[in-house]
């Protein structure tokens, strides 16, 4: 009994406690996950293939689960954003069609879902944001900070999943009206608009991080690196990386979500950019440039730290890249290594799993310092399209999407 009052007086006192998110990259955002007793190497010819699911549109999204549902966005009828969820069997529970869809340069859905609380939080590929029921896809409430904050789109559209806070459901607006907009999770009604920094929206998703007390979102448009005060909107400090975007073709093209350790922030994106590192002041409101490295600069596929060390691959091209880890202290490249192509990255249980985006090779890696350690791999055949949806890991399974089709593997040991 006094336990059960205990966890009570906890949830009255931190209302998010307790709260399970499934959302982009794992309940961190930061592309590692927490399943345990997993596989150390797999068999020939990859891990068991369990399920087989497909119909559920086009799109690069991760698929997320929660209560044993699996959730997953595409495009649907050429012109409609729709989400599917579906059970472990691979029947589907309900589907809905919750905003239209970009159709201009690939066409794709590229917006993972946010779950917390039975409540499904979505931006749309027309800049709407929405609330759906869970259970069954109903809407709760819904808002267009495209239309009412001038938001404004970069050359291939929106890449954002919802970030939730205790109270609040975040969006990056960019344009001239506002940076970032927070609605109500609850009821969706507006809380606050960070100011305006001026630049488009960029196709990172904001992430939240904590420096002595001090509730800090992390948010990027094509301009400018941003802290801004959860609580209220207070935009903190930024920094303009555009001056570091040299290559013209990538100019303003910022990727890849944040990595946040010790105090310290970590950013990265293709087209030649350097990766930045930037250290945090202790009272949360300036940053400082610590270190730059040319050697690893994501194209969208994420960076995994892992013992002090950042790995991730690199761009040469649009279809062509390496992989590279960089030492998270000095900034100094530990190795660039050719393995198939570029991709994206996650991690579990201390090791890695790399998606080469280009031929569908899936690696199971030993993460080092000194050389890249291929355990295991096998490849993906199914499916249309750029292999760009990012691996992602629940219960000790593997989802791995292609265009149109999700892969489910068993990699329990």
């Amino acid at each position: 009994m006094r336990i059960i009052l205990g966890f009570i007086l906890l949830l009255l006192v931190f209302p998010s406690f307790g709260q399970v998110t499934a959302q982009w990259r794992g309940p961190n955002r930061n592309g590692i996950y927490p399943d345990k007793g997993l596989l150390k190497k797999w068999p020939e010819g990859g891990p068991q293939l369990l399920l087989e699911i497909k119909g559920f549109g086009k799109g690069y999204s991760q698929p997320v689960v929660y209560k044993d549902v699996i959730y997953i966005t595409g495009i649907k009828h050429d012109t409609l954003d729709v989400i599917s969820a579906f059970d472990l069997k691979g029947i589907l529970l309900w589907e809905k069609a919750y905003s239209g869809a970009w159709i201009k340069s690939y066409s794709s859905t590229r917006c993972t879902p946010t779950i917390q609380n039975d409540r499904i939080y979505l931006v749309g590929g027309l800049g709407t944001i929405c609330c759906l029921d869970a259970k069954d896809g109903k809407e709760i409430w819904s808002q267009d900070p495209q239309t009412e904050f001038s938001g404004e789109y970069h050359m291939w559209g929106i890449a954002e999943s919802v970030l939730l806070t205790e109270n609040a459901a975040l969006y990056v607006t960019g344009g001239s009206k506002a940076s970032v907009v927070a609605y109500d999770k609850i009821t969706g009604k507006l809380l606050w608009s960070a100011k305006s920094l001026g630049g488009q929206r960029a196709y990172a998703s904001p992430m939240l991080i904590e420096r002595n007390n001090l509730k800090i979102v992390l948010a990027q448009t094509c301009n400018d690196l941003i802290g801004i005060n959860a609580t209220n909107g207070e935009v903190l400090w930024n920094f303009n990386v555009e001056p570091y975007h040299t290559f013209s073709n990538g100019k303003g093209v910022n990727t890849n979500d944040p990595i946040y350790a010790n105090g310290e922030i970590f950013i990265t994106s293709g087209y030649k950019h350097p990766a930045l590192m930037f250290s945090l002041a202790e009272d949360g409101r300036s940053i400082k440039l610590k270190w730059q490295n040319d050697s690893m600069n994501v194209h969208h596929g994420g960076a995994i730290l892992l013992n002090g060390n950042i790995y991730g691959s690199n761009w040469l091209t649009n279809t062509k890249g390496h992989w590279v880890s960089v030492n998270w202290e000095t900034g100094k490249t530990n190795w660039v290594k050719d393995w198939f192509n570029k991709g994206s990255i996650a991690s579990a249980e201390g090791l890695l799993y790399y998606y080469d985006d280009k031929n569908g090779n899936v690696a199971l890696v030993q993460p080092d310092q000194n050389d890249l350690k291929i355990i295991s791999t096998f490849k993906v055949d199914k499916g249309d399209g750029p292999y760009w949806a990012h691996p992602a890991i629940y219960n000790g399974l593997l989802y791995i999407r292609h265009g149109d089709i999700l892969l489910i593997y068993n990699i329990k040991a």
